[in-house]
């Protein structure tokens, strides 16, 4: 699951990125734009790190509501946010049942009798 939620953080901190540099051309200040992207980047980085630890996966839900709501700026964000919602989703879902064959391989592989070396 860490493979898949870690490409998809890595995407979203390129996406907020770009975010920033369109709602630059908007009314807010460059400041509060750079305020509110930096975190969501090093937000997205530093989650990386933190997906074996408890809470990382619903941190990384309200970073992905968060872009979505991002559309009120920038109104592209709406589709991409939802976009990344869907890949969060899918790296959730699948990147656990991933997890979770490897562990029953490794559980086969160690109850099978070791093969004679004669």
């Amino acid at each position: 699951m860490r493979t898949l939620c870690a490409s998809t953080l890595i995407g979203e901190f390129f996406v907020i990125g770009f975010a920033g540099l369109v709602a630059m051309k908007g009314d807010l200040s460059q400041a509060v734009v750079w305020s509110v992207c930096g975190v969501g980047m090093l937000l997205s980085v530093l989650l990386c790190g933190m997906l074996s630890r408890p809470g990382a996966v619903q941190i990384g839900w309200a970073l992905q509501i968060g872009l979505v709501l991002s559309g009120f700026v920038v109104p592209t964000m709406f589709f991409l946010g939802l976009v990344f919602m869907a890949l969060w989703w899918c790296s959730v879902h699948y990147g656990r049942k991933v997890d979770e064959a490897k562990a029953r391989w490794a559980a086969q592989a160690e109850a099978a009798p070791a093969p004679d070396a004669a």
